[in-house]
């Protein structure tokens, strides 16, 4: 596991997991800034867009807001609110389109109680606890010698698990998401066809940032056991 002055051979899988992240997000990027530049035939901006797309499924009790930054757009199932970022809530690009109808998908998961969603939601506080709370205890029971030491990095790999599991439960929520945003652009005629197919284009990138996401998890979760294998094992 280590070589020459001391290196981690296991930062490998580290550096695996980043490099397919910054590929993923530099995809996303150039995807969303090539069809941000494309015009929708309709004109609605992003905000219009998710309003329609909301009532003509017969949504009324979701709030459509702004919020800063870029591609910051989210579904809060708590309050009910569908918060647009920068560069969709004003825009009337068929990136700004697909987001939003993206985002429309999810509330319209929590409306028809889509069950993954509920899991992805329970999961979020101890996913967060757990990211927080596991590397932490690793390193203490690596300093550590017996039952206690075991104890801790049991506890630790245990943590982080939960936050790989939230990370999985996040893929079919997301691409779920994507096919009714699709669906919903196609059959009420929002959307030409071809621009369909550039909003495909666009949330295809967006998930693949998800994919590499729980890919990087997995190898974070894949060193941390390599890391423990044998103190575990005492």
């Amino acid at each position: 596991m280590y070589y020459g002055f001391g290196f981690d051979s296991t930062y490998i899988l580290v550096l695996i997991g980043v490099v397919i992240c910054l590929a993923a997000s530099s995809k996303m990027n150039a995807t969303f800034r090539k069809y941000a530049r494309v015009q929708s035939h309709n004109g609605l901006t992003g905000r219009e867009a998710a309003e329609r797309i909301l009532r003509s499924q017969g949504i009324y009790d979701v709030r459509v807001d702004r919020v800063a930054g870029n591609l910051t757009d989210h579904y809060d199932p708590r309050n009910k609110v569908l918060r647009l970022s920068d560069a969709t809530y004003n825009a009337s690009s068929v990136a700004a389109i697909g987001v939003a109808a993206h985002e429309c998908g999810h509330a319209l998961q929590h409306a028809k109680g889509y069950a993954p969603l509920s899991i992805r939601s329970s999961l979020v506080p101890v996913a967060n606890f757990g990211s927080s709370i596991a590397w932490p205890l690793i390193l203490i029971g690596l300093f550590m010698r017996g039952d206690m030491s075991a104890m801790l990095l049991n506890l630790g790999i245990l943590a982080f698990s939960f936050a790989v599991l939230f990370q999985i439960v996040t893929l079919p929520v997301e691409f779920n998401a994507s096919g009714r945003a699709l669906k919903l652009l196609g059959n009420n005629g929002m959307l030409y066809e071809s621009e369909v197919r550039d909003v495909r284009k666009v949330l295809t990138a967006a998930a693949l940032t998800y994919v590499a996401g729980a890919a990087s998890a997995v190898l974070q979760l894949l060193r941390i056991l390599i890391l423990t294998g044998g103190r575990r094992d005492d």
